[in-house]
């Protein structure tokens, strides 16, 4: 997709200058075309490197540069590097960001551990590498996000390409995902797609097209309708949602989400399943 190749400047993503350019001209024409792919650590960690120096793919497409968005769990800094423990709900992995002697001490691309720490939300640009055959990322460039926004957008662009390549242009303009084929999400995770509508992407959202049910909805708490929408989105059916995979997706507490769960239950928008911690939504 021609539209993930026109990130310009060294902290946007996209054909970034100096990342393995220069050289012989057979060289360079072989990184003439890069382009910056968002995606999800799951897909990053199913690629298989089946030989030495294999190229990534993903989706049967050559892969260059990604961008992928996650949490921090652990950040291990050494002379030349920093390592970030990034986990994005659906998987984790390293990411090494070199540490440029000259900037030291400037923001989160000098050596300074102190820069980007643990628990935050960060975005990551940079090359997919096997070593040993363990994956980590080489960061071009790491950024705090500042808005959770971005976590939601990022989801969703990585969905459209996924179902781009995976299905066809058509498909991503439905943004729906069909039963079979490699899933870029963890079982059971956010966004893995479901039959019904999804209220992010534009569908129905919960009980279709019941309105009193809507309405009901619209009078519950901030949590309650996330929650709601989270469970509506996932594959569980009537089987339901886990309470831990409820947390895990949305990266809310345990607490939250059982209250929520309450303010649902008594408004009759979801019911449990296989236990208290389980829930469905009521299909009218």
């Amino acid at each position: 997709m021609a539209g993930y190749g026109g990130y310009g400047g060294g902290d946007a993503g996209g054909f970034m200058a100096g990342s393995q350019q220069g050289g012989s001209q057979a060289g360079g024409s072989k990184y003439a075309d890069e382009s910056l792919r968002p995606v999800t650590i799951k897909q990053l960690l199913d690629w298989e490197d089946t030989y030495p120096g294999v190229e990534p793919a993903i989706d049967g497409h050559p892969v260059t540069q990604v961008t992928i968005v996650g949490q921090v769990r652990s950040v291990k800094p050494q002379p030349t590097n920093i390592t970030y423990r990034i986990d994005d709900g659906t998987g984790a992995i390293d990411v090494k960001k070199w540490v440029d002697s000259e900037a030291q001490g400037e923001g989160e691309n000098g050596s300074g551990a102190g820069a980007i720490g643990p628990d935050a939300f960060v975005r990551v640009w940079g090359r997919l590498k096997s070593l040993g055959g363990k994956k980590h990322i080489s960061a071009n460039f790491i950024r705090q996000i500042e808005d959770f926004n971005e976590v939601n957008y990022h989801l969703l662009e990585a969905t459209y390409v996924h179902l781009f390549f995976s299905k066809g242009a058509s498909a991503a303009g439905g943004v729906k995902q069909e039963g079979g084929g490699d899933n870029m999400f963890v079982d059971q995770g956010y966004g893995a797609g479901a039959g019904g509508g999804d209220v992010a992407m534009g569908g129905a959202g919960p009980g279709g097209g019941n309105s009193a049910m809507q309405a009901r909805l619209a009078t519950c708490s901030r949590n309650a309708q996330t929650i709601c929408n989270f469970i509506n989105n996932s594959p569980g059916g009537t089987e339901g949602v886990n309470l831990h995979v409820i947390a895990q997706g949305t990266r809310m507490n345990v607490r939250d989400i059982v209250n929520a769960a309450d303010e649902l239950l008594g408004q009759g928008i979801i019911y449990t399943t296989q236990d208290d911690e389980t829930w469905a939504i009521l299909d009218y």
